[in-house]
């Protein structure tokens, strides 16, 4: 087993570290582009490409994610969660350098659709890697520290354009693109340390080196009741989704033993509500939204954006600390409610066309970020790894976050367009979008607060196939072997 960091604590900071750079990442991104888009230096660079190619461009990104996340469900569990993440930082090394250093609009849109490759395979993977190295406690407190980072990132990337708004020269938006190569370093030396999941290894006949794993992370001995339990979980799993055929791309809409087609579309589906809520709306454009709609100048439009900005982690700290209390189920439910109420606010009072109105407005932008915050932008993400059965995990995964991609892109695409001609209607598609949300929520979805991995897959095994965790946690009780006639698992109990 691969570790540089010792065991227990110092491993686990490590872990952390590294997803949280990841998704810090991830967030300053995506926060960066929106801030330059209305730079003077950026503007006069790109000849002030219309509202059609600015989507073009900001949405390249987007496509290049989402191709990254095809990439995966082909090659991530063949290669694993560390080395699929070394690949992403690899195009982001290549994508970010690129757009840096462009000087026309089909050499930065290269850039980040590159980049996009690198965001997508790091998207895809770090949940899934964060969650394999969680106790079932705190797997949503821990993941939701992630989300956090994105609001971080965001917010860091938004005061970064802000400052260098004040450089009189391209460095204005060179360096605050540039900047994102720091956080692909540190990712790729910590990730350098960590060991591969436990999931992953069991998966790969690797026992042992799972077993070892869990006892280096939670610095426990090989014969400590919890290891032998969740070792004998992840080998009843395997066992189960293995004698379904659950491993490959076909059987991800398969309706299977394990209802890995319903899975998939759960996961899928959960980011198909976090994007269209309109959060991207808000990250990419709130500079352009507050110049065009509220009729704000481009310096106090950025500055005002900057604080809007900041009620995303304000918000994402709640579930960060108290997610596996709060539930999934409810804390989407009452965001998409909230959102909901926001969108229409907005719309009425950017409807008036009255400067006092239209300001007026600004208040429910802050109030969007933070309850967004609060729900819809952790829990989708919480959803999707811990939803789907490990031998779909991978290419489930893959799939559900390709759909915040693909879904992002098209956003980013259409919003210029929308918030130039449609104006304040732009938001009555959102608000209605997010009322319809709320019965799909509580009727779809379950709720898997304080459930391991292994027992959420319970909760869609039918009766007569529902693994007892007593069952594969007793020490002594023998192998767990795949049943073909069931399709689930039987076990061969141990001669003395």
């Amino acid at each position: 087993m691969r570790t540089m960091y010792g065991r227990g604590r110092p491993l686990r900071a490590a872990i952390y570290t590294c997803c949280l750079a990841a998704f810090l990442f991830f967030g300053y991104d995506q926060g960066v582009f929106g801030g330059i888009l209305q730079n003077k230096h950026w503007l006069e660079q790109f000849d002030h490409p219309s509202d059609t190619i600015t989507g073009i461009t900001v949405a390249s990104y987007c496509f290049g994610a989402f191709f990254g996340c095809i990439l995966n469900i082909f090659i991530g569990d063949y290669f694993g969660r560390r080395k699929m993440i070394w690949i992403a930082m690899g195009f982001i090394f290549i994508g970010a350098s690129l757009q840096t250093s462009a000087y026309a609009l089909s050499h930065l849109i290269i850039g980040r659709i590159i980049t996009g490759l690198g965001t997508g395979i790091d998207s895809s993977t770090v949940p899934m890697y964060q969650s394999e190295l969680s106790k079932k406690e705190n797997r949503g407190q821990v993941v939701s520290w992630e989300i956090w980072f994105i609001g971080i990132g965001i917010v860091l990337a938004y005061w970064i354009d802000y400052g260098f708004s004040y450089v009189d020269s391209d460095v204005a938006f060179r360096a605050p693109i540039g900047i994102q190569l720091i956080f692909a370093v540190v990712v790729t030396i910590i990730v350098w340390g960590l060991p591969e999941s436990p999931r992953w290894l069991a998966k790969r006949g690797r026992i042992d080196e799972a077993r070892e794993v869990l006892c280096a992370v939670f610095d426990l001995p090989d014969d400590d009741p919890w290891v032998l339990s969740e070792i004998r979980a992840i080998e009843a799993a395997i066992a189960i989704e293995r004698g379904s055929g659950a491993g490959t791309v076909s059987a991800l809409f398969k309706n299977d033993i394990l209802q890995t087609r319903k899975r998939t579309i759960l996961a899928w589906f959960g980011l198909f509500m976090n994007q269209w809520s309109g959060i991207n709306l808000v990250i990419y454009y709130m500079p352009t939204v507050l110049v065009v709609n509220v009729g704000m100048s481009p310096g106090r439009a950025q500055l005002i954006a900057g604080f809007v900005e900041l009620m995303f982690p304000i918000g994402n700290t709640l579930p960060a600390l108290y997610l596996d209390r709060m539930g999934r189920k409810r804390t989407m439910m009452i965001g998409c409610t909230i959102l909901s109420i926001c969108m229409l606010f907005i719309s009425v009072l950017l409807s008036v066309n009255k400067p006092a109105c239209s300001s007026a407005s600004i208040a429910f932008f802050f109030i969007y970020l933070l309850v967004f915050g609060a729900t819809i932008n952790v829990v989708p993400w919480v959803w999707g790894p811990e939803i789907l059965p490990l031998e779909a995990r991978a290419k489930g995964t893959a799939v559900s976050v390709s759909s915040h991609w693909i879904w992002n892109a098209c956003i980013v695409l259409i919003t210029p367009i929308l918030i130039n001609r449609i104006g304040w209607k732009t938001y009555l598609i959102f608000m209605i979008l997010l009322a319809l949300f709320v019965p799909g929520v509580w009727y779809f979805y379950p709720e898997t607060s304080g459930l391991s991995l292994e027992e959420i897959d319970n909760i869609f095994l039918p009766e007569g196939h529902k693994v007892n965790p007593g069952d594969y946690a007793a020490v002594t009780g023998g192998d767990v072997t795949p049943d073909s006639e069931k399709g689930g698992m039987k076990r061969t109990e141990e001669k003395v």
